[in-house]
């Protein structure tokens, strides 16, 4: 049958454009070494992209992004916000039926973060914590103790933390996103729904085993094109992991929604399998049922 076109998608990762997004990647400049991510790139995995979107002059970035969402059948997307993130804040106050947000956290900042978690939590309803352990400035492995407290609030609060895992499209040390370290935080909380972000190459093979391994360790497609999604994740979705796996995107950051749509026909997922990807698991596992 193919990808059906009746369901209401889950996306768990897009973020409102603007006419310069270059800021969001102000917080990992300190860690670029090489000139080119510094100066040229526009973001700091370029390299890795084609035609990366720009939305141009828009006199409502937020309505046009609602537009976007509704030409691709999008119910709802996940979005991250912060204090100073005006863009997103106007999202989930305008339209908060169709945005959910997240906050990505720093453990750097020991306590206070997982005060202000709770704070966010509190006012805006965030759904998730999400991470890029490599991006940050100083980097901090999955399984380093920083991480723990802002663990333990998120199995207080019963939300997911979603951490990027794998190979770092920016110019970065990898060694903070190395899907092993995975194995210890799933078997020392046991409550703590864990999303891996980003892809998990190359230790795909990994990921799946080790979704097999834990009932609350799962895989969303961020950042990567349909026609790029690994082999192993489909055959893992196809067999004993249906439950595990969910839609996410990367627009604007890296994929037009146009592009992800085109490819997303062509994924050979089982007919059983394409309502619990792109809908079903995120309602459940992120707890967005009405």
């Amino acid at each position: 049958m193919g990808m059906p076109t009746d369901i209401k998608i889950i996306d768990l990762m897009l973020s409102v454009p603007g006419h310069d997004n270059s800021q969001w990647y102000e917080f990992m400049k300190p860690l670029l070494m090489d000139k080119e991510s510094r100066t040229m790139f526009k973001m700091p995995a370029q390299y890795m992209f084609k035609d990366i979107p720009e939305a141009g002059d828009k006199e409502d970035y937020v309505q046009y992004t609602i537009d976007l969402l509704d030409k691709f059948g999008i119910d709802k997307a996940m979005t991250g916000i912060d204090d100073d993130n005006a863009p997103a804040i106007d999202a989930v106050t305008r339209f908060p039926e169709r945005f959910i947000c997240s906050y990505e956290a720093n453990p750097n900042n020991g306590m206070e973060e997982v005060r202000k978690i709770k704070r966010l939590h509190a006012e805006y309803g965030i759904k998730a914590v999400t991470a890029f352990p490599s991006g940050l400035c100083p980097q901090v492995p999955l399984n380093d103790k920083k991480w723990y407290p802002i663990y333990a609030a998120c199995v207080e609060l019963d939300i997911p933390f979603c951490p990027c895992v794998g190979v770092p499209g920016p110019r970065l040390p990898l060694y903070p996103q190395k899907v092993e370290h995975l194995d210890e935080v799933c078997w020392f909380f046991p409550e703590l729904k864990v999303v891996m972000r980003h892809g998990g190459e190359p230790w795909t093979d990994l990921a799946w085993k080790l979704m097999l391994k834990y009932p609350n360790l799962y895989y969303m497609t961020s950042a990567f094109a349909p026609k790029h999604y690994p082999k192993s994740i489909i055959d893992y979705a196809n067999s004993r992991g249906s439950d595990k796996i969910m839609y996410a995107g990367y627009f604007p950051m890296g994929l037009s929604l146009d592009r992800i749509f085109k490819d997303m026909p062509n994924v050979p997922f089982k007919d059983e399998v394409w309502p619990k990807f792109l809908r079903e698991n995120a309602a459940r596992v992120f707890k967005l049922e009405d």
